[in-house]
Protein backbone atom coordinates (compact mmCIF):
# COMPACT_ATOMS: atom_id res chain seq x y z
CA UNK A 1 0.00 0.00 0.00
CA UNK A 2 1.39 3.16 -0.90
CA UNK A 3 1.18 5.68 1.91
CA UNK A 4 -0.35 9.53 1.16
CA UNK A 5 1.26 10.61 4.34
CA UNK A 6 4.30 13.17 3.31
CA UNK A 7 7.09 12.17 5.39
CA UNK A 8 9.75 14.39 3.64
CA UNK A 9 9.39 17.08 5.56
CA UNK A 10 10.40 15.63 8.99
CA UNK A 11 13.60 13.91 7.70
CA UNK A 12 16.75 15.27 9.11
CA UNK A 13 19.38 16.93 6.82
CA UNK A 14 22.05 15.10 6.17
CA UNK A 15 20.52 11.70 5.60
CA UNK A 16 22.09 9.48 2.89
CA UNK A 17 20.61 9.74 -0.72
CA UNK A 18 17.54 6.97 -0.56
CA UNK A 19 18.27 3.35 -1.55
CA UNK A 20 16.24 2.16 -4.96
CA UNK A 21 14.45 -0.91 -5.06
CA UNK A 22 15.92 -4.00 -5.02
CA UNK A 23 15.63 -5.46 -8.48
CA UNK A 24 17.71 -8.59 -8.47
CA UNK A 25 21.31 -9.13 -9.60
CA UNK A 26 21.83 -8.47 -13.34
CA UNK A 27 22.90 -11.24 -15.35
CA UNK A 28 26.40 -11.46 -15.23
CA UNK A 29 27.00 -9.88 -11.79
CA UNK A 30 30.56 -8.71 -10.95
CA UNK A 31 29.57 -6.88 -7.69
CA UNK A 32 29.86 -6.59 -4.08
CA UNK A 33 31.58 -9.20 -2.01
CA UNK A 34 29.43 -12.46 -2.90
CA UNK A 35 31.39 -15.92 -2.86
CA UNK A 36 30.94 -18.62 -4.84
CA UNK A 37 27.91 -20.56 -3.51
CA UNK A 38 28.83 -24.19 -4.35
CA UNK A 39 31.81 -23.44 -1.88
CA UNK A 40 29.48 -22.73 1.25
CA UNK A 41 29.85 -25.84 3.24
CA UNK A 42 26.42 -26.40 3.87
CA UNK A 43 26.67 -30.19 4.80
CA UNK A 44 28.77 -29.33 7.46
CA UNK A 45 27.26 -25.94 8.68
CA UNK A 46 23.66 -28.22 9.12
CA UNK A 47 25.65 -30.70 11.20
CA UNK A 48 27.10 -27.57 13.49
CA UNK A 49 23.43 -26.41 13.57
CA UNK A 50 21.89 -29.03 14.72
CA UNK A 51 24.72 -30.02 17.21
CA UNK A 52 24.92 -26.46 18.81
CA UNK A 53 21.00 -26.55 18.87
CA UNK A 54 21.22 -29.62 20.67
CA UNK A 55 23.84 -28.59 23.00
CA UNK A 56 22.86 -25.38 23.96
CA UNK A 57 20.23 -24.21 22.37
CA UNK A 58 17.43 -23.48 25.58
CA UNK A 59 20.33 -20.19 25.72
CA UNK A 60 18.81 -18.58 23.14
CA UNK A 61 16.29 -17.37 25.84
CA UNK A 62 19.15 -14.89 27.17
CA UNK A 63 20.55 -12.27 25.38
CA UNK A 64 23.96 -12.90 24.09
CA UNK A 65 23.72 -16.45 25.19
CA UNK A 66 24.91 -15.39 28.84
CA UNK A 67 28.08 -14.96 27.82
CA UNK A 68 28.61 -11.19 27.85
CA UNK A 69 28.01 -8.51 25.24
CA UNK A 70 31.36 -9.49 23.49
CA UNK A 71 30.10 -12.51 21.70
CA UNK A 72 29.41 -16.55 22.39
CA UNK A 73 32.76 -17.36 24.13
CA UNK A 74 33.56 -20.80 21.96
CA UNK A 75 34.01 -18.49 19.05
CA UNK A 76 36.47 -16.06 21.08
CA UNK A 77 38.12 -19.18 22.03
CA UNK A 78 38.24 -20.18 18.32
CA UNK A 79 39.38 -16.97 17.29
CA UNK A 80 42.30 -16.73 19.58
CA UNK A 81 43.86 -19.69 18.47
CA UNK A 82 43.26 -19.03 14.68
CA UNK A 83 44.70 -15.32 14.95
CA UNK A 84 47.79 -16.91 16.70
CA UNK A 85 47.87 -19.62 14.15
CA UNK A 86 47.42 -17.68 11.38
CA UNK A 87 48.42 -14.39 11.95
CA UNK A 88 51.23 -14.35 14.93
CA UNK A 89 48.33 -12.62 17.08
CA UNK A 90 48.76 -12.79 20.85
CA UNK A 91 45.16 -11.94 22.51
CA UNK A 92 43.21 -12.97 24.70
CA UNK A 93 39.22 -13.80 24.50
CA UNK A 94 38.72 -10.44 26.49
CA UNK A 95 40.54 -8.49 23.61
CA UNK A 96 38.20 -9.73 21.04
CA UNK A 97 34.69 -8.28 20.55
CA UNK A 98 31.88 -10.19 17.88
CA UNK A 99 30.37 -8.10 15.36
CA UNK A 100 27.73 -7.92 12.68
CA UNK A 101 29.87 -8.41 9.98
CA UNK A 102 33.16 -6.17 9.63
CA UNK A 103 30.84 -3.03 8.66
CA UNK A 104 29.68 -2.71 12.10
CA UNK A 105 33.22 -2.88 13.21
CA UNK A 106 33.86 0.11 10.98
CA UNK A 107 30.74 1.86 12.51
CA UNK A 108 32.03 1.62 16.17
CA UNK A 109 35.16 2.38 15.42
CA UNK A 110 34.51 5.54 13.63
CA UNK A 111 31.65 6.16 16.44
CA UNK A 112 34.50 5.69 19.17
CA UNK A 113 37.36 8.26 17.38
CA UNK A 114 35.70 10.64 15.05
CA UNK A 115 34.19 13.72 15.11
CA UNK A 116 33.09 15.80 12.15
CA UNK A 117 36.37 17.59 10.68
CA UNK A 118 38.56 15.24 11.57
CA UNK A 119 41.30 13.70 9.22
CA UNK A 120 42.26 10.10 8.50
CA UNK A 121 44.65 8.21 6.33
CA UNK A 122 43.57 6.03 3.68
CA UNK A 123 45.14 4.15 0.99
CA UNK A 124 43.96 6.23 -2.41
CA UNK A 125 42.00 3.13 -3.34
CA UNK A 126 40.06 1.31 -0.91
CA UNK A 127 36.61 -0.44 0.18
CA UNK A 128 33.60 1.88 -0.81
CA UNK A 129 32.50 1.30 2.61
CA UNK A 130 34.59 3.05 4.81
CA UNK A 131 34.93 5.66 2.29
CA UNK A 132 31.22 6.41 2.16
CA UNK A 133 31.28 6.19 5.87
CA UNK A 134 33.73 9.23 6.31
CA UNK A 135 31.57 11.25 3.82
CA UNK A 136 28.73 10.71 5.98
CA UNK A 137 30.67 11.79 8.91
CA UNK A 138 32.26 14.78 7.41
CA UNK A 139 35.91 13.46 7.91
CA UNK A 140 38.56 14.58 6.00
CA UNK A 141 40.23 11.97 4.11
CA UNK A 142 44.04 12.10 2.78
CA UNK A 143 45.18 9.47 0.36
CA UNK A 144 48.39 7.42 -0.14
CA UNK A 145 49.09 6.13 -3.45
CA UNK A 146 49.51 2.28 -3.82
CA UNK A 147 52.50 0.33 -5.35
CA UNK A 148 52.56 -3.37 -6.11
CA UNK A 149 53.67 -3.88 -1.89
CA UNK A 150 50.63 -1.65 -0.89
CA UNK A 151 50.87 1.79 0.64
CA UNK A 152 53.75 3.27 -0.45
CA UNK A 153 55.25 4.61 3.24
CA UNK A 154 57.67 7.15 1.54
CA UNK A 155 54.30 9.37 0.52
CA UNK A 156 52.82 8.43 3.94
CA UNK A 157 55.95 9.82 5.60
CA UNK A 158 55.64 13.27 4.01
CA UNK A 159 52.33 13.12 4.64
CA UNK A 160 52.32 12.92 8.50
CA UNK A 161 54.73 15.59 8.47
CA UNK A 162 52.63 17.80 6.21
CA UNK A 163 49.53 17.35 8.56
CA UNK A 164 51.63 17.85 11.59
CA UNK A 165 52.81 20.95 10.25
CA UNK A 166 49.34 22.24 10.09
CA UNK A 167 48.38 21.24 13.46
CA UNK A 168 46.17 18.49 12.57
CA UNK A 169 46.97 14.84 14.08
CA UNK A 170 45.09 12.15 12.25
CA UNK A 171 42.75 9.46 14.02
CA UNK A 172 44.07 6.77 12.36
CA UNK A 173 45.55 5.44 9.60
CA UNK A 174 43.33 2.89 7.77
CA UNK A 175 44.74 -0.26 5.78
CA UNK A 176 44.04 -3.14 4.23
CA UNK A 177 47.60 -4.74 4.49
CA UNK A 178 46.55 -8.64 3.28
CA UNK A 179 44.64 -8.80 0.07
CA UNK A 180 44.48 -4.85 0.08
CA UNK A 181 40.82 -4.07 -1.82
CA UNK A 182 40.66 -3.23 -4.60
CA UNK A 183 44.13 -3.70 -5.63
CA UNK A 184 45.02 -7.64 -4.22
CA UNK A 185 48.41 -6.70 -3.12
CA UNK A 186 49.76 -7.63 -0.01
CA UNK A 187 52.02 -5.45 2.47
CA UNK A 188 55.61 -7.40 2.41
CA UNK A 189 56.66 -7.66 6.57
CA UNK A 190 59.66 -4.77 6.03
CA UNK A 191 56.88 -2.60 4.96
CA UNK A 192 54.92 -3.27 7.80
CA UNK A 193 57.57 -2.69 10.38
CA UNK A 194 57.94 1.13 9.04
CA UNK A 195 54.25 1.51 9.02
CA UNK A 196 54.44 0.70 12.76
CA UNK A 197 57.63 2.67 13.41
CA UNK A 198 55.98 6.08 11.50
CA UNK A 199 52.48 5.58 13.52
CA UNK A 200 54.32 5.31 16.75
CA UNK A 201 56.57 8.04 15.80
CA UNK A 202 53.45 10.62 14.94
CA UNK A 203 51.08 9.14 17.57
CA UNK A 204 48.48 7.85 15.32
CA UNK A 205 46.56 4.68 16.13
CA UNK A 206 46.67 1.96 12.85
CA UNK A 207 43.26 0.58 11.71
CA UNK A 208 44.13 -2.78 10.29
CA UNK A 209 41.58 -4.27 8.17
CA UNK A 210 41.88 -7.62 7.73
CA UNK A 211 38.79 -9.36 6.39
CA UNK A 212 40.68 -10.54 3.10
CA UNK A 213 43.35 -12.19 4.98
CA UNK A 214 42.34 -15.83 4.85
CA UNK A 215 42.22 -15.96 0.93
CA UNK A 216 46.02 -15.79 0.29
CA UNK A 217 46.62 -17.85 -2.99
CA UNK A 218 50.04 -19.06 -1.20
CA UNK A 219 48.54 -19.77 1.93
CA UNK A 220 51.22 -17.70 3.96
CA UNK A 221 50.83 -14.44 4.87
CA UNK A 222 52.91 -11.54 6.86
CA UNK A 223 52.27 -11.26 10.90
CA UNK A 224 49.30 -9.18 10.96
CA UNK A 225 50.00 -5.81 11.88
CA UNK A 226 48.94 -5.92 15.24
CA UNK A 227 51.37 -8.88 15.73
CA UNK A 228 54.08 -6.26 15.33
CA UNK A 229 53.14 -3.46 17.15
CA UNK A 230 55.01 -2.58 20.84
CA UNK A 231 52.89 -0.16 21.99
CA UNK A 232 49.29 -1.42 21.36
CA UNK A 233 48.59 1.29 18.74
CA UNK A 234 46.57 -0.87 16.40
CA UNK A 235 42.89 -1.90 16.28
CA UNK A 236 42.34 -5.57 14.04
CA UNK A 237 39.11 -6.03 12.68
CA UNK A 238 38.18 -9.53 10.23
CA UNK A 239 35.50 -11.63 9.18
CA UNK A 240 33.97 -14.55 8.18
CA UNK A 241 32.36 -13.36 5.21
CA UNK A 242 34.86 -14.29 2.86
CA UNK A 243 36.06 -17.43 4.50
CA UNK A 244 32.84 -18.84 5.09
CA UNK A 245 29.29 -17.01 3.99
CA UNK A 246 28.85 -13.01 3.90
CA UNK A 247 24.96 -13.50 4.47
CA UNK A 248 26.29 -14.93 7.94
CA UNK A 249 27.00 -11.39 9.08
CA UNK A 250 29.89 -12.33 11.68
CA UNK A 251 32.97 -10.60 12.41
CA UNK A 252 35.20 -9.61 15.05
CA UNK A 253 37.44 -6.25 16.53
CA UNK A 254 40.61 -6.93 18.53
CA UNK A 255 41.27 -3.82 20.24
CA UNK A 256 42.81 -2.83 23.52
CA UNK A 257 40.37 -2.14 26.47
CA UNK A 258 40.32 1.28 26.56
CA UNK A 259 39.33 1.50 23.46
CA UNK A 260 36.94 -1.77 23.42
CA UNK A 261 35.20 -0.39 26.31
CA UNK A 262 33.92 2.76 24.42
CA UNK A 263 32.96 0.60 21.45
CA UNK A 264 31.02 -1.84 24.22
CA UNK A 265 28.94 1.00 25.21
CA UNK A 266 28.28 2.11 21.39
CA UNK A 267 27.13 -1.55 20.66
CA UNK A 268 22.96 -1.06 21.35
CA UNK A 269 21.84 -4.11 19.63
CA UNK A 270 21.70 -6.09 22.63
CA UNK A 271 24.28 -8.60 20.64
CA UNK A 272 24.75 -9.84 17.44
CA UNK A 273 23.14 -13.17 15.98
CA UNK A 274 23.67 -15.88 18.28
CA UNK A 275 22.75 -18.86 16.29
CA UNK A 276 25.29 -17.81 13.86
CA UNK A 277 27.82 -17.43 16.17
CA UNK A 278 27.15 -20.95 17.83
CA UNK A 279 27.04 -22.68 14.28
CA UNK A 280 30.15 -21.12 13.56
CA UNK A 281 32.02 -22.05 16.72
CA UNK A 282 31.03 -25.54 15.97
CA UNK A 283 31.83 -25.51 12.61
CA UNK A 284 35.29 -23.85 12.66
CA UNK A 285 37.06 -25.71 15.04
CA UNK A 286 37.12 -28.96 13.19
CA UNK A 287 36.40 -27.83 9.70
CA UNK A 288 38.43 -24.37 9.08
CA UNK A 289 41.56 -24.94 8.66
CA UNK A 290 40.58 -27.46 5.71
CA UNK A 291 37.64 -25.62 4.12
CA UNK A 292 40.19 -22.38 3.30
CA UNK A 293 42.42 -24.24 0.97
CA UNK A 294 39.29 -25.92 -0.95
CA UNK A 295 37.91 -22.75 -1.28
CA UNK A 296 41.14 -20.48 -2.33
CA UNK A 297 41.98 -23.45 -5.01
CA UNK A 298 38.77 -22.36 -6.69
CA UNK A 299 38.41 -19.07 -6.66
CA UNK A 300 42.35 -18.91 -7.86
CA UNK A 301 40.73 -20.83 -10.86
CA UNK A 302 38.27 -18.40 -11.40
CA UNK A 303 40.37 -15.53 -11.71
CA UNK A 304 42.57 -17.31 -14.46
CA UNK A 305 39.56 -17.34 -16.19
CA UNK A 306 38.50 -13.70 -15.54
CA UNK A 307 42.41 -12.76 -16.50
CA UNK A 308 42.38 -15.01 -19.73
CA UNK A 309 38.47 -13.75 -20.68
CA UNK A 310 39.70 -9.78 -20.49
CA UNK A 311 43.27 -11.10 -22.78
CA UNK A 312 40.85 -12.98 -25.23
CA UNK A 313 38.16 -9.55 -25.17
CA UNK A 314 40.16 -6.20 -24.51
CA UNK A 315 43.93 -7.24 -25.44
CA UNK A 316 46.19 -4.50 -23.96
CA UNK A 317 43.26 -2.62 -23.20
CA UNK A 318 42.77 -3.90 -20.38
CA UNK A 319 45.54 -3.17 -17.48
CA UNK A 320 45.80 -5.20 -14.19
CA UNK A 321 48.12 -6.39 -11.52
CA UNK A 322 47.53 -10.25 -11.00
CA UNK A 323 45.86 -10.22 -7.29
CA UNK A 324 47.70 -12.47 -4.70
CA UNK A 325 44.47 -13.71 -3.05
CA UNK A 326 41.10 -12.46 -2.29
CA UNK A 327 38.33 -12.01 -5.05
CA UNK A 328 38.22 -9.12 -6.94
CA UNK A 329 40.64 -7.92 -10.10
CA UNK A 330 41.36 -3.84 -10.41
CA UNK A 331 40.97 -3.41 -13.93
CA UNK A 332 42.64 -0.25 -15.50
CA UNK A 333 40.90 0.55 -18.83
CA UNK A 334 41.85 3.27 -21.46
CA UNK A 335 41.54 6.97 -20.10
CA UNK A 336 38.67 7.80 -22.30
CA UNK A 337 36.65 5.28 -20.49
CA UNK A 338 34.21 7.15 -17.44
CA UNK A 339 33.72 4.00 -15.46
CA UNK A 340 31.10 5.43 -14.00
CA UNK A 341 29.20 5.90 -17.28
CA UNK A 342 30.17 2.34 -18.14
CA UNK A 343 28.51 0.89 -15.26
CA UNK A 344 25.06 2.27 -16.08
CA UNK A 345 25.41 1.23 -20.23
CA UNK A 346 26.68 -2.19 -18.57
CA UNK A 347 23.77 -2.56 -16.55
CA UNK A 348 21.77 -2.09 -18.99
CA UNK A 349 23.05 -4.94 -21.36
CA UNK A 350 23.14 -7.33 -18.44
CA UNK A 351 26.35 -6.88 -16.40
CA UNK A 352 26.99 -5.09 -13.26
CA UNK A 353 30.64 -3.82 -12.07
CA UNK A 354 31.99 -1.53 -9.51
CA UNK A 355 33.46 2.15 -11.02
CA UNK A 356 36.85 2.90 -9.79
CA UNK A 357 35.67 6.70 -8.62
CA UNK A 358 33.33 4.84 -5.84
CA UNK A 359 36.47 2.63 -4.71
CA UNK A 360 38.86 5.98 -4.31
CA UNK A 361 40.14 8.84 -2.61
CA UNK A 362 41.41 10.41 -5.81
CA UNK A 363 38.20 10.26 -8.17
CA UNK A 364 40.37 11.85 -11.07
CA UNK A 365 43.20 8.90 -10.56
CA UNK A 366 40.57 6.31 -10.71
CA UNK A 367 38.26 7.39 -13.49
CA UNK A 368 39.09 5.06 -15.66
CA UNK A 369 39.46 1.50 -12.96
CA UNK A 370 36.89 -0.62 -12.89
CA UNK A 371 36.71 -3.73 -9.80
CA UNK A 372 35.27 -6.92 -11.00
CA UNK A 373 34.57 -9.67 -8.38
CA UNK A 374 34.77 -13.04 -9.86
CA UNK A 375 34.11 -15.43 -6.49
CA UNK A 376 30.58 -15.42 -7.59
CA UNK A 377 29.59 -15.83 -11.24
CA UNK A 378 30.53 -19.71 -12.88
CA UNK A 379 33.22 -19.77 -15.08
CA UNK A 380 30.85 -19.80 -18.00
CA UNK A 381 29.13 -16.50 -16.72
CA UNK A 382 32.67 -14.68 -16.05
CA UNK A 383 33.36 -15.42 -19.50
CA UNK A 384 30.09 -15.08 -21.16
CA UNK A 385 29.85 -11.36 -19.03
CA UNK A 386 33.34 -9.90 -19.93
CA UNK A 387 32.23 -10.54 -23.95
CA UNK A 388 29.62 -8.62 -23.19
CA UNK A 389 31.27 -5.86 -21.15
CA UNK A 390 33.74 -5.71 -24.33
CA UNK A 391 31.23 -5.08 -26.62
CA UNK A 392 29.94 -2.42 -24.37
CA UNK A 393 33.14 -0.74 -24.38
CA UNK A 394 33.42 -0.99 -28.13
CA UNK A 395 29.57 0.79 -28.65
CA UNK A 396 30.47 3.59 -26.07
CA UNK A 397 33.71 4.58 -25.78
CA UNK A 398 35.37 3.00 -29.08
CA UNK A 399 37.68 0.26 -27.43
CA UNK A 400 38.49 -2.13 -27.29
CA UNK A 401 40.58 -1.85 -30.45
CA UNK A 402 41.44 -5.53 -30.04
CA UNK A 403 45.43 -6.19 -30.21
CA UNK A 404 45.78 -10.05 -30.64
CA UNK A 405 49.12 -11.04 -29.69
CA UNK A 406 50.27 -8.30 -28.65
CA UNK A 407 52.43 -8.42 -24.87
CA UNK A 408 50.37 -5.97 -21.99
CA UNK A 409 52.05 -3.21 -21.71
CA UNK A 410 53.43 -2.95 -16.95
Amino acid sequence: MTSSFDFAPLFPAGLPAPSARWTGLAKYSFVGGNNDSEQVPLDELIEAANLALQREGRSLATYGLAHGPQGYLPLREFLVSKLKRDAGVNCTVDDLLIVSGSLQALDLVNNTLLARGDTVIFEQDSYQGSLNRLARLGVNVAGIPLDADGMRMDVLATTLADLKSRGIRPKYIYTIPTVQNPTGSIMPESRRAELVRLAAEYGVPIFEDDCYADLVWSGQRPPAIYAMSPNGGVIHIGSFSKSIAPALRVGFVVAPWDVMSRMLSLKTDAGSGALEQMVLAAYCKPHFASHVPALTKVLRTKLDTLMEALNEQFGTAAEFEEPKGGIFLWVKLPDQVDTLKLYQAALAAGVSINPGPEWSTNKGHSSSRLRLCFASPSHQQIREGVAVLAEVCRREFGVPARSANVEKRA
